[in-house]
């Protein structure tokens, strides 16, 4: 009997009736075999298990339509809800002939860093288009927008500077904060009083500088930072922003480009973020900025220096994707038709906050147990992300869903209508003190 089956039941005992946030939270202070067993666990043995509605399955490329393999080992056709290819870029025949087409001229790897051999024509062509779009002057690209965040901040920002950010800023942004060596401030949620109370008590310290980060459209509110009142404040306390712009590159301002144009703001000195995991359907990040900085952080971001560049394949996705933008901007304004019609449909039923961009964040009802309405979403062929604690606080849980500019009437009529069955369901269920269903 090895050591991890000697703590099995010491663990089991408090991992039997916790939420998976509890389990993961509480691992965390476990000693190396106890928490290894605990979450386990968890996740093989109780009924908290059973109900998550995790990693499933997909067999088929991203669309309106995907083929999922359920429990049970049966295919079923679903309805996609939880898929951040907003422009329904991932299936485009301009983006799959174009990635075909550099695939016969690069292969599918370049097997380097950018500072050696990864740093292609693509890719130059790729930062200069790019750099275009945001209407700055120089952008780099990472192999993921976790890891851009994680470089920006530990490339950018020494033990002297201090970094004021809003507490729902995600998750790779935290990281950076974790390994970020200076002071580190939060402001309440887009609470722009807050925010300069914040920066009225913690000016430059000498030799250090002041950063403020936020995101322009946050993933788990669908809402969008109040930009114009963030930057003046910036330039009133000589700080400089950084804004993550993941989920509005794509999405807001023309073409797609992004929250500065939405705003009808320009980038003066701003350092922006973005991601190609979302818009553009396919992985990587860049950080597009002043020249300067660009060329710093080219040397100074570890999780750049060191990484293999993208493959070419995904380059060509990207640049494809940006050639559809450009060429079809009707997918941006259908996008936004979805999601309006989607925010009508669906209000009713208690939104988060009030859609702006491609994300309807759905509150659970108040008493009600998110795993089990996640179960009856999937058995009714609806795939949606349910986000419970850590990922959200307590108390907070909600459904996210993501529209996209394929999405059709009659499917966000279904997406209602199952909605409605669910709610309505829920309303004759009743949650022990547990977490765990009953009828």
């Amino acid at each position: 009997m090895n050591i991890f089956q000697l703590n099995k039941k010491k663990s089991s005992a408090k991992s039997e009736n916790h939420d998976l946030g509890d389990v993961v939270v509480q691992a965390r202070s476990l000693p190396f075999s106890e928490r290894i067993t605990h979450v386990n666990h968890f996740l093989t043995g109780g009924k908290g298990c059973q109900e998550l509605m995790y990693f499933r399955s997909v067999l088929s490329g991203a669309d309106r339509e995907v083929w999922v393999k359920t429990r049970d080992k049966a295919t079923v056709c679903m309805l996609m809800f939880g898929s951040n290819n907003y422009l329904g870029l991932a299936n485009h025949p301009h983006v799959r002939q174009q990635v075909k087409r550099m695939i016969d001229q690069y292969g599918v790897g370049i097997g380097g860093p950018p500072v050696l051999n990864g740093y292609s024509g693509l890719m130059h062509r790729l930062e200069e288009r790019l750099s275009v779009l945001k209407g700055c002057e120089s952008t780099l690209v990472f192999t993921s927008g976790y890891s851009a965040n994680v470089g920006l901040i530990t490339g950018l920002c020494a033990a002297s500077d201090t970094i004021i950010a809003d507490e729902y800023s995600h998750a790779s942004f935290y990281d950076g904060l974790k390994m970020f060596k200076g002071k580190r401030y939060l402001f309440r949620h887009n609470q722009i009083d807050d925010l300069e109370k914040q920066l009225s008590l913690h000016p430059a310290k000498e030799g250090g500088h002041v950063f403020v980060g936020v995101e322009g459209v946050y993933s788990m509110e669908g809402d969008l930072a109040p930009l114009a009142k963030v930057k003046d404040l910036c330039k009133h306390y000589n700080a400089t922003l950084l804004l993550d712009d993941a989920h509005a590159t794509g999405v807001l301002g023309p073409c797609g480009s992004g929250s500065h144009a939405h705003f009808n703001l320009k980038a003066d000195d701003d350092i922006i973020l973005g991601t190609f995991s979302k818009a553009f359907a396919v992985n990587g990040g860049f950080i597009t900025g002043p020249r300067e900085i660009i060329q710093y952080l080219r040397f100074m971001a570890r999780s750049y220096l060191f990484s293999a560049a993208l493959p070419p394949v995904t380059i060509a996705a990207v640049l494809a994707a940006m050639d559809v933008m450009e060429k079809e901007p009707e997918l941006i304004e259908r996008l936004k038709a979805n999601v309006n019609y989607a925010a009508d449909k669906l209000r009713v039923y208690g939104l988060v906050s009030e859609p702006q961009a491609a994300i309807v964040s759905l509150r659970v009802p108040k008493g009600k147990h998110i795993r089990q309405l996640a179960r009856e979403f999937d058995e009714a062929g609806i795939f949606i992300n349910s986000i419970e604690y850590p990922a959200v606080p307590k108390h907070q849980e909600r459904f996210r869903i993501s529209l996209m500019a394929s999405h059709t009437r009659e499917d966000i009529d279904k997406l209602a209508d199952t909605v409605e069955q669910i709610w309505l369901n829920a309303s004759k269920v009743t949650c022990h003190e547990d977490g765990h269903i009953c009828k």
